[in-house]
Parts: structure tokens; sequence; C-alpha cells
């Protein structure tokens, strides 16, 4: 019966190991004890009730003492732990266990700093140091711990399999992914999530995503307006400038679509749904040779790309719009993502909702009324959604094959009831509906450790139509704007060595644009179709160790219809001089074969101005740029210093892209602009609080040959532009940020004093002094956020942010230009384009 006993208390205390205590390669714990203090002159301290019925495995003799002790500590159900190099403790495991490790690359050995370690289906998480260490203290014995970096194969651990036993950290070793970006070379650039590469290109990790002011969402276009150097000047996602260029020279891709449309509500919220996008890389110079088209910056967007194990997804809403998406594994070679999105804002007009609406309809047919219209008489319905479907499919480790969908879509319908005198009233219904759908698909092949490819296609097509009806004088206006691209790459990249890595590859891509314009009374049709299609050849050469970067590569770009030839250089390099500072220098050619042209007299209801135009090699030039920057960063203990100078000039603009309120608004002129200027930031982090400042000085000129004055400052020639935030972790599950902007002006043209009209034919037009020789008063925001993590149950988790726009309520006039007064034409009528005001928005996600 004792014998019995003694047997359970055995396979209770060893944790049902299998009986066989009485195996010639087992032996009592009490007598290895003995053995290792005589061996290794150690001594352990223990109870005796403790271990007196563990017997174990006879260690094999060539194991040291510390391979002895983590066996021990992975063998049974106790916990050893070295108090020095000469005592170690022995004590029945608690129910929580410290962790401790070492990240470090496979490839070179270098430690991994700013790695993630989250233990899944909880919020607890941290980052490593600069040593790629990590340390947590507190975990339950049974946590799997996912340890995940950018551009390197995550890990799934056990949080038993780090124990920290008191001396030595276990080594994690990372494997760099096919296809990786380059090396991140700061993990917490601003916020948690944005990383600077390298190479010099941001990084946004939506999925780990923090906080920034303002913002209840990772809004892709908004968080990278965070970014030295890039801003709207008016505000508006959709007009994004880089270095002063206009919003149409940044090339946009979504997993290699190239889109043609990015904001929903006109360019207030981005059209990009964050949750199934992994990583944004924005390129402001110095672009892989891979990309062209877009001569100011490169915004490359990816979604997940990994097929999971477990079903896994989020829902959510804010004061706008409610989403939800989902990630399917079907198998473990198949899975399929899919993600939605829609506005409410035909059904519940919210605060935020009402702001929007206000800043966006401003100075069009939508917000005009007249005496035959009263607002009771007009009615508005608007929406917008957008959606995304992903079919991954491994068909082995080697060969991956992933099949894209994106649409994206803005509908406006706008009723008015029309009185004339008694007569019986009328109405009047206009539609606008802008969409941009995309379709891709790619082959990555791995076909040994140095050789791999990829061949990847898409089909995107941008559509805007507007039917406007003019009761008054029953006419009908429509207006049709679409463009359908067709692509084709194909790459190789060849390993030479550990530090040398070539890229070749060919890119053939088919553009069509059409325009169209027809008016009932009096009758006129007018339809512009064009075709253009381009061919080019890619190579470039990447090296890197621990002080030098360097990729240095060439376009060459051939346009059949025009049979013209564009060689474009690519140059990035960068040189550590010392341990904290290098030395960066960047250079691009690029060229731009599609631009919008801004259209006031036959725009889309007032609201939507911009039409998409292809280049004929005449009238309309390809468009070319000459980019050049160079600037030093320091980089010790979490301190970030970059300073950057920049000179960027593009040939091949014309007025009708730039959207002049001036004399030269109807005049069709080719020119160029020349911009220059420095970027500073300076960045500190730490594990619970960022905080930054960052300066652009810049000048930004146009010349256009024909015009006198030739040469007179940019539409958006902002010379000062200033902005601060702090982010800031009041407890692990509450994080607040706090920041402001503050710039410069833009410029603008007002009309000539004392003769502020002049008379054309039988027409009356403003008579504008020298072009944007005003400037608009400086525009000052202060903005604010708040994001609460939660855990609803076990593998569920949830999120509250909460944010405000112009906190102060600020009157920030972002756009001013002048009409002839209707009432007495030898004067004029100032209109001014307003910012937003005081918007608050609060979303709740949940995630599983």
């Amino acid at each position: 019966m004792g014998q019995t006993k003694n047997i359970f208390i055995i396979l209770f205390l060893c944790g049902f190991l299998p009986f066989s205590v009485q195996a010639q390669d087992s032996l009592p714990l009490t007598q290895l004890l003995e053995q290792i203090e005589n061996k290794f002159d150690v001594k352990f301290s223990y109870s005796v009730n403790d271990i007196q019925a563990v017997w174990v495995d006879k260690p094999h003799p060539s194991l040291t003492l510390v391979q002895i002790i983590n066996e021990l500590n992975e063998k049974t159900p106790l916990n050893f732990k070295f108090l020095n190099e000469r005592y170690i403790t022995v004590s029945i495991l608690d129910k929580t266990i410290s962790i401790c490790g070492f990240v470090v690359a496979e490839s070179d050995n270098q430690p991994l700093f700013g790695a993630t370690l989250s233990i899944l289906n909880t919020s607890i998480g941290t980052i490593t140091d600069a040593q790629g260490k990590f340390k947590m203290d507190n975990l339950p014995i049974n946590a799997m711990l996912s340890i995940s970096y950018l551009g390197f194969t995550p890990q799934i651990f056990r949080a038993k399999d780090l124990r920290w036993t008191g001396i030595d950290c276990i080594t994690v070793v990372m494997k760099e992914q096919n296809e990786a970006l380059n090396q991140i070379l700061i993990s917490k650039f601003l916020t948690t999530g944005l990383q600077k590469s390298i190479d010099g290109s941001t990084v946004l990790n939506t999925e780990k995503f923090g906080i920034l002011p303002g913002l209840t969402e990772p809004d892709i276009l908004q968080s990278i307006q965070a970014l030295p150097g890039v801003e709207s000047v008016n505000e508006s996602i959709a007009n994004i400038n880089v270095r002063g260029g206009t919003n149409d020279q940044n090339l946009i891709l979504w997993d290699d679509i190239k889109m043609y449309h990015s904001g929903h509500f006109f360019g207030l919220i981005s059209a990009y749904n964050p949750y199934l996008t992994n990583t944004v890389v924005v390129t402001k110079n110095g672009t892989s040779s891979e990309f062209s088209d877009g001569v100011s910056s490169t915004i490359n967007m990816s979604t997940k790309n990994d097929i999971n194990s477990k079903l896994s997804g989020g829902f959510g809403a804010n004061l706008i719009h409610a989403d939800a998406f989902l990630e399917v594994p079907i198998s473990k070679k198949l899975a399929f993502h899919v993600s939605g999105r829609r506005s409410f804002t035909d059904v519940i007009n919210s605060p935020t909702y009402d702001n929007y609406y206000k800043r966006s309809f401003q100075d069009s047919e939508i917000s005009a009324t007249s005496a035959n219209f009263g607002e009771n008489n007009q009615t508005s319905d608007f929406y917008f959604y957008d959606y995304t479907a992903k079919l991954l499919y491994d068909l082995n480790d080697n060969h991956k094959f992933r099949a894209n969908l994106i649409g994206i879509t803005n509908h406006l319908e706008y009723t008015e009831k029309y009185q004339a005198n008694s007569e019986e009233s009328s109405v009047k219904t206009s539609t606008l509906n802008q969409e941009n759908i995309g379709f891709g698909a790619n082959w990555d092949a791995v076909w040994n450790p140095k050789l791999s490819s990829n061949v990847s296609a898409f089909y995107s097509q941008y559509k805007v139509d507007a039917i406007d009806y003019k009761i008054e004088t029953d006419q009908h206006l429509t207006q049709d704007n679409e463009v359908l691209e067709t692509g084709l790459k194909f790459k190789t990249r060849y390993k030479f060595s550990k530090n040398i890595n070539f890229l070749n590859g060919y890119q053939f891509s088919e553009i069509g644009v059409l325009n169209g314009t027809t008016v009932s009374a009096p009758s006129y049709v007018s339809i512009q179709k064009d075709v253009l299609l381009n061919h080019a050849l890619f190579s470039e050469v990447e090296y890197k160790n621990k002080t030098t970067y360097l990729r240095l590569g060439v376009r060459g770009n051939y346009f059949q219809k025009f049979n013209k030839f564009i060689i474009e250089p690519r140059l990035n390099f960068r040189l550590k001089l010392i341990d904290n500072i290098a030395l960066k220098l960047q250079g691009e050619f690029k060229n731009q074969s599609v631009n919008q042209n801004i259209d006031f007299e036959y725009n889309f209801l007032g609201i939507e101005k911009r039409r998409w135009i292809l280049a004929d090699n005449t009238i309309i030039p390809i468009s070319e740029s000459k980019q050049a920057s160079f600037g030093f960063e320091y980089l010790k203990n979490n301190w970030t210093v970059d300073v950057e100078g920049f000179y960027k000039h593009v040939d091949g603009i014309t007025t009708l892209n730039q959207g002049f309120y001036n004399n030269f608004q109807f005049i069709n002129a080719t020119g160029s602009y020349t911009a220059k200027g420095v970027e500073f930031l300076l960045n500190k982090t730490a594990h619970n609080y960022s905080t930054w400042l960052s300066y652009t000085y810049s000048t930004n000129t146009y010349d256009f040959p024909k015009f006198n004055p030739s040469e007179f400052p940019n539409n958006v020639d902002v010379r000062h532009s200033f902005s601060m935030a702090l982010n800031l972790n009041v407890l692990d599950n509450l994080e607040i940020s706090l920041g402001g902007i503050w710039r410069s002006g833009s410029p603008y043209t007002k009309p000539i004093e004392g003769n502020e009209t002049v008379r054309d034919g039988s027409t009356t037009k403003v008579n504008y002094d020298s072009p944007n020789k005003e400037n608009l008063d400086d525009f000052m925001r202060l903005d604010v956020s708040l994001n609460y993590d939660f855990n609803l149950a076990e593998g569920i988790q949830g999120m509250i942010r909460a944010g405000v726009l112009n906190t102060t309520n600020e009157e920030n006039t972002i756009n001013r230009y002048f009409k002839v007064n209707p009432d007495d034409s030898n004067t004029t009528v100032k209109i001014d384009h307003n910012s937003l005001n005081l918007t608050p928005n609060l979303s709740l996600r949940i995630k599983f």
C-alpha cells in the first residue's frame, strides 16, 4: 500500500512522466545533485521534501553545468536558479516565471534592436533594447510568446523555453524572409509601428501602429504626414505634398497594383483599410530602380502575406464608418483574407460627419443656395465603402502564389426642389460616383539560397462619373474621366555574397485615359481617348556591411508611341562614420506620363475638379524629375537627430495641372518648378514615451518662360513648417498623444487694387496682380488622442480610441481666390476655403 502511494506521488511531481524511474539510466534527483556538487564545485539549496520522490535521467557526461541546469528546468516540475556562480536554489515551480533572451539576425549575428515580443491572446509585450536583449517577469508558465521583426520570419515560443535561471539568457536567432525589406535602422520612429530603414525610407507597420495626435485609426495617408517634408497644404490626404510636389506626383501602390484614387470623403479619410495592410513604405528620394512613375514619392502598401493556422479578425466603428476583416485559414497551404468598410453617413449624421461635410462641400453646388432653392428643399445622400480580398496559396516553402482584389467607391446624390414663381415645383437630382477597382496576382519563387524571382501582373480601373441637371435651363451635363492600366513585371534577385545583392527586371504597362463631356442644351459632345505603352528594364546592385550601405541602379524607359527613351540613374548611399553618426547621400531621376488636370469650368459638381490626363509629348509632355539630397543622422540612447538638405527640379508640368487662381488659369503653358530646402528631426523614444520635433525650411519656385513674370512662388510654397508631439504611456494599456502643427500660409494672388476687374469682349474677369505675391495667414492646429486597450476574454482584445482635431478651434484659411461681384462688375468677392473646425471622433475595435 505504501509503495503504491509513493508511485502516485512520483507520477504527480514528475508531471506524469513515463514510469521508468527504476530504469538503468535514471537515478534519484538527490543523488544527481550530490554528483553535480562534487564535479562542478557548486552547492544546491533545497528542501528535502520537495525533491525526495523525484527521479531524473542521467545527464550526458559532456554537458556543462549550465546545460545540465537548463535540462533539469525543462524536464522536472522544479525551478533551478543561480544565485551566483556557485550557489543554486531548487524550489517547486511557481505559476509565474521570468524570461530573458537576446534576439539576433541569422545572417550576421547582429542584435536586432526593437524586435517585438508579445504574449499571445493578451496585450502584454515589450521590445528589445540596443543589444537585442529582452526581459519579462511574472509570466504564466504556460504562456505562448511571439517574437517578430520586420523583414524576418516570426517565431513562437513557450515562455518556459526562455525561462531565466539567473545567469544566462537564451539567444533567439531570427531568419530573414525572402524579399525582405532593407534592414531597419530605427525600430520606434516617432511612434510604435513607425520605423526607419537603412535606405532612408520610412516603414509603417499598421498592425503594431501606436498613436498619433488627433487620429483614432492608423489612417495610412494621414500618418505619413508626421514625416518631415510630407504635408498637405489644404488638409486633404488626396493632396499630399512631398517636398513641394503635387498630389498626383505620388506613386501609390497597393500589393503592386497602381492606384489612382486615394481618399474617401473627397480627401479627408484614407481610402485604404489599414487592418489588412501590413506595411507601408514611403520613399522620398533614392528610390529603387524597380519603381518609376510618381516624380515626388513612392507610397508602397503591402497586405499580410502569411498563412496563419488559426482564424483571426476584427471589427470596429467610429463616428463615420464601420469595418470588419477576417483572416481565414482553409488549410496549411491555403488561406483567404477579406475586409470591408462602409460609412453610415447616409443614415446617421454625427458631429464628425457634419464637420467633414462642411469642409468638403464648401464653395460647391452642394453648398450653394438661391431664391428658388431653399435649404429645406435641398437633400444629399453621401456614402463611401471599400473592400479587399486576398487569396494565399503556398505550393511549398519556396513557391508562393497570391491574388488580390481592391475596390474603393464614393457616391453622392444631391436633390433640390425648384420653385419658380407660383409654378409647380420641379425636382433636380445630380449624382457623382468615384471608384477605383484593382486586380493583381504574383508568384514568388526561391530557386536556391542565392536566386529568387517574382512575377506580378495587375489591372487598375479608375472612374468618376457626374450627372448635373440644371432645371433653370433644362440642361443635363454629363462628365466622365476613366483610367485603365494593365501592368506586368518580372524581377530576379541574386545574392552574390553575404553583402552583395543584384536586382534585375522588366516591366510593361499599358495606360488608357478617357475624358468625356456631354451637354444637352445646347448640344455638345467631347470625348478624348489616349493610350500609351511603356517598356522598362531596370537593374541595381546593393551592398551593405556594418558601416556602409550602397544601392546603385539604373532604369531605362521606352515609350512606344513617341519612340522616346528615358534613362533614370538612382543612388542611395549611407556611411557610418563612427558608432553614432552616419552620412547619407541620395539621388534619382524619374518620369511620369499621367497627371491630373484641374478643371474649374467643367468640374464634377464643384467638388471633384481633378481629371487624369495622359501625356501626348507635345502640349502635355512627360514630366521628368531630378532630385538630390545630403544629410547626416545621429543615433544614441534612443535619441535621433536627422538633418537633410534636398534639391528637386521637375520639368514638364503644365498650368492645367497646377490649379492656378490668377490670370494664368485658362492658359495652357509648359514649365517647371524647383524646390530646395532643409529638413530637421529630433526624436527621443523610450519604453513608455516618445517625443519629437520637426522643422522644414524650403523654397519652391515656378518657371514658365511664356509668362511675365516667368518665375514666381509655387502654389504649395510653404517656407516654414514646424510640428511637435508627445506620446505617453500613462499605464500599460493607456496611451495619450498630444501634438501641434504650425506652418507658413500658402501663396495666393489678389486683384489689382483700384482696378479689380477687366472686360474681355462680353465677359468681365478678375484683373489679378502679380502671381502668388501674397500669403495666407499662418496655419496652426493642436490635436490630441487617447488610446485604451483591454481584454474582453481569452483571445479577444478590445480598443477604445478618442481623438480631437483642432482642439483650440483655430480658424485656418487654406485657400483664397476671387470672383467678379455679381452685384457690381467693377469689384470682386473674396472666396475663402477654411480647414476643419474642432472635430472629435471616437472608435471602438474588437480583435480576435
